[in-house]
């Protein structure tokens, strides 16, 4: 009988021959095809199909590789040797049927020899292989190195295409990434993530290397072999790079390879470099220096886009509308900068999704929070304090993120020269908190809320305050790859309140309020790369107190008086859909349609047919129940925009849009000032409609990083407000008899020239544009200028605005500003005359006359500190000078009647330079 330990060794012998047997006829299984004229990723994924083989290279390597063979039943190793025989390529197999190419040197699928020993490596161990990286070095490479299998594997792989859809995150916050480019070279295929950081896009099965990018960020790649639908989530990095950039685009060419035209995005975290009046970074004021938007004048947020009113801008804060998005005189923002991520400015091809204004959407995203660890930063101006926290509150599934920001803007007010203004007081605050929490991965809830409040008084014994509130509740829920939904619920209020209490016998309380309530599902289905659909259905209601004035204090013998309560329900259904009908041409349809009703109870003034509305042609009064429907408006709201692409860096757009507007601002002022009234349409006051035509031309030069653009449009207005000469708008239960019905026309044409990466980047914008308005009605109760087109009170036709940084450094960078444009029409008096012995003036035809033109420069310089990974605070100051030549640019021009003449007086906001110094932190 054999020895046990000879037995042993020869079952020892037979198991080592029989594995290396086994070894070699799986990594030499024999292959056949005919390869002919075939680029080597196409031979790849032969291969792939008909065999257990998987291969892996840089398709950059092998982007000329041309094979061109046939082969019957030859083991691959025989195959790669003939490919690869005179060229740069190396090849190895393992045991595993993994094939690695490369092009630097050979590939060892086994151990070296002596690996295990102590001392240093022996010769021929590759160095630079993860085994020996650092732990930090292999958490950063291993996403890019290591091959993601998706789906269900197959063998072979199914011929076809799946979809594959996830989020694209920061590695270091958990914050989703917007408008990260996802895309595939060969076949070229690819999408951008969305607000909330959401793809999907649809490949062929079978390997490919998916590449990632997006401005400021490191980027990077993920190695696939797509078998079936499945989830992949994207991790990026933070780049430190030479120069923050100014406008944040998904892609280097979306601008030529993108549907949507008059469309800006906005990187708040960059936009803090452009100086603004004392010191605070401002997302409105940089919205103002883009082409096409306008505003009347400095303090003033308000915006007038491609000749359009300033109510007739849709500002959404996370979904919800903020009516007044000022504070103090206008000079800030209702929005703190460090909680806002991007802010999309839509002034054409609006997105279906949106209505309820003329002119523009401006949509205003917050971060998420930090989902990984707790920070914070802030700033302390000469005028305002800031500051915001985030962090976990659970770890990966919910984040907050919270900021205050308020003013102790008094000692300026005490330092005026005027002593009536030392007594004057002006004081902001607004309050932010944001909560996301990830349910699952197809669950995922939000909700934010907004308060602010503005105080003030100003050389009187009368008070003003107003405030915005906002709620929103929102659901995201991730049905499969190819279609998701949003559910939001959200609540805007919007009050103010001016009072005055010096004299108790005419102490008063005048207030307003307007309450909006909505909600709506969106839904995005993604077919194919090529085809996008959207659709949803949505519910608003509005609630208005148009006015309430009442006595304050037991001895005011102030009479009381209520303007009724409005409200009203505008519902809306709308579908949209995107085609890429091939590179060069694309498609986009959408159709809302809106429908609205005025609600009672409520009142409604009937008036003598055929004749003007006014408080003399009355005839009767029609009165109406809780929630009847007093009138119904509604109709459809196209949306078209069509793209074709003339080479690869250069291509045309046009569009179209209707749009309807029920809701208006009532003002006589041109600015929005905190006793504007908001009315909603009724029997006697339509609802505004506008149509825009548009048309552009876009070309990029050097690799993408200068982009050129021309946009022309005309535009439409029907039943556009305005007012007869002396209008009263407060307190006013007949509103129609003062108001004049007008029809708008709008045209102009938009030139940019934009640099983004480099030391000195920035824009150079011209504007030309029209708005004049017209009075049709033949039953108004005036005719302004005998019927004929008359400049709009923001009508200026020239605007030139140039953005410029240049980045000196890591640490020191500098800013310069420079704007002109046409001074806003005016009315002035041309004549006087005597009447029953006063001095009375004739006026000119409305706004025939220009007050002077204006031009500003600014200036700025943004220091950072050292650069240190481990220290307690980050921080940076910047030093600004706003109107750096101390122009007295005219706000308006008014006259004044004094010892029987007629004395003309300039208003100046800023007659010198102002400058500035904030302190910003972050830790």
């Amino acid at each position: 009988m054999m020895p046990f330990y000879r037995a042993t060794f020869l079952v020892f012998v037979l198991l080592v021959v029989k594995t290396t047997l086994f070894a070699q006829s799986s990594t030499d299984r024999p292959i056949q095809g005919n390869f002919q004229n075939m680029r080597f990723e196409q031979f790849v994924q032969a291969v792939e199909t008909q065999t257990p083989y998987r291969f892996f290279y840089n398709t950059a390597d092998v982007d000329s590789l041309i094979v061109d063979m046939k082969v019957e039943n030859q083991p691959l190793r025989t195959v790669l040797q003939q490919l690869f025989n005179g060229t740069k390529f190396n090849y190895a197999i393992d045991n595993q049927r993994r094939v690695y190419i490369t092009t630097t040197r050979p590939i060892r699928t086994e151990l070296p020899i002596g690996f295990f020993q102590r001392g240093a490596l022996t010769a021929g161990a590759d160095s630079t292989s993860n085994a020996y990286l650092s732990e930090s070095q292999k958490k950063l490479a291993e996403p890019e190195t290591k091959v993601y299998e998706i789906g269900k594997r197959t063998n072979p792989i199914r011929p076809g295409r799946s979809t594959i859809a996830g989020f694209v995150r920061n590695v270091a916050s958990g914050e989703p990434i917007v408008g990260a480019a996802i895309y595939v070279e060969n076949p070229r295929i690819g999408t951008v993530s969305d607000q909330f950081g959401y793809y999907s896009i649809t490949l062929p099965r079978g390997r490919h290397e998916l590449k990632i990018r997006s401005i400021g960020l490191k980027d990077t790649r993920r190695r696939i072999i797509l078998y079936s639908d499945d989830k992949l989530n994207i991790e990026m990095e933070d780049d430190v790079i030479a120069l923050k950039e100014v406008v944040i685009e998904a892609e280097k060419d979306k601008n030529i390879s993108g549907l949507q035209m008059g469309q800006e995005r906005v990187d708040i975290k960059s936009i803090k470099q452009v100086p603004t009046a004392l010191g605070e970074a401002d997302l409105l004021r940089v919205i103002q220096t883009l082409p096409g938007v306008k505003t009347v004048g400095e303090s003033s947020t308000g915006l007038n886009v491609r000749g359009g009113a300033t109510d007739q801008n849709l500002i959404l804060y996370n979904d919800a509308p903020i009516y007044n998005s000022s504070h103090l005189f206008g000079f800030f923002s209702a929005f703190n900068p460090d909680m806002i991520k991007s802010a999309e400015l839509y002034k054409s091809a609006i997105p279906s999704k949106f209505g309820g204004r003329l002119s523009s959407v401006l949509d205003v995203q917050t971060r998420d929070g930090n989902k990984k660890k707790f920070v914070g930063s802030g700033g302390i101006g000469l005028l305002t304090g800031r500051l915001t926290v985030e962090g976990p509150l659970i770890k990966e599934k919910t984040s907050f993120i919270a900021g205050i920001r308020t003013t102790y803007s008094d000692w300026l007010l005490k330092q005026l020269q005027n002593a009536a203004y030392q007594k004057s007081q002006a004081q902001f605050y607004d309050l932010n908190l944001h909560i996301t929490h990830e349910m699952n991965e197809r669950n995922t809830f939000y909700l934010t809320g907004y308060m602010s409040k503005d105080k003030f008084r100003l050389n009187s014994d009368t008070s003003y305050s107003y405030q915005n509130q906002t709620a929103t509740l929102k659901w995201k829920h991730i049905i499969n790859n190819k279609l998701y939904s949003v559910f939001t619920g959200n609540y805007s209020g919007y009050k103010y309140n001016v009072s005055s209490d010096k004299n108790p016998v005419n102490a008063y309380d005048l207030g307003f309020s307007i309450n909006q309530s909505q909600v709506k599902a969106d839904f995005n289905y993604f077919p194919t790369n090529q085809h996008a659909v959207d659709f949803g259905v949505s519910s608003t209601y509005y609630k208005l107190s148009p006015g309430n004035f009442q006595p304050k204090g037991s001895e005011s013998l102030i009479l009381p008086d209520v303007v009724p309560t409005e409200q009203a329900l505008e519902s809306a259904v709308y579908v949209g859909d995107r085609f890429d009908i091939n590179q060069r041409l694309s498609i986009s349809a959408g159709l809302r349609y809106s429908f609205y009703t005025y609600l009672g109870p409520g009142s409604v003034y009937q008036y003598v047919p055929g004749q003007p509305k006014t408080i003399n042609t009355i005839t009767d009064t029609v009165s109406y129940g809780n929630n009847k429907a007093i009138v119904n408006y509604g109709g459809p709201e196209y949306r078209l925009a069509i793209r074709y692409g003339l080479s690869n860096t250069s291509s045309i757009k046009a569009s179209f849009n209707r749009t309807r507007q029920y809701i208006q601002m009532l003002s006589n002022t041109t600015v929005i000032s905190p006793t504007d009234i908001w009315k909603l349409s009724d029997p006697n006051i339509k609802p505004q409609i506008g149509d825009q035509y548009a048309i552009g031309f876009y070309k990029n030069n050097r690799n993408n990083t200068i982009e050129m653009s021309v946009e022309a449009y005309y535009k439409t207005m029907q039943n556009r407000l305005d007012y007869r000469s002396g209008a009263s708008l407060i307190l006013n239960h007949h509103i129609e008899t003062d108001v004049v019905n007008a029809e708008g026309l709008a045209y102009g044409a938009e030139f940019l020239i934009k640099k983004m990466t480099g030391k000195l980047n920035g824009w150079l914008s011209y504007t030309y544009s029209r708005t004049l308005l017209r009075t049709n009605d033949p039953l108004g109760n005036e005719i302004i200028n005998k019927g004929s087109y008359y400049p709009s009170n923001y009508d200026k036709p020239h605007d030139v605005t140039m953005i410029g940084n240049y980045k000196i450094n890591r640490r020191f960078s500098i800013s310069l500003n420079f704007t002109y444009s046409t001074g806003r029409p005016i009315t002035l008096p041309v004549s006087k005359y005597v009447l029953d012995g006063s001095l009375r003036l004739l006026y000119s035809e409305r706004n025939q006359y220009r007050i002077p033109d204006y031009y500003r420069a600014d200036f700025a310089m943004n220091i950072e500190g050292n650069h240190k990974v481990k220290k307690l605070a980050h921080s940076s100051w910047t030093i600004a000078v706003y109107n750096l030549t101390g122009r007295h640019n005219a706000y308006s021009v008014y006259f004044k009647s004094e010892n029987g003449r007629i004395n003309s007086y300039q208003l100046s906001i800023f007659g010198n330079p102002i400058p500035s110094i904030t302190y910003n932190f972050r830790f």
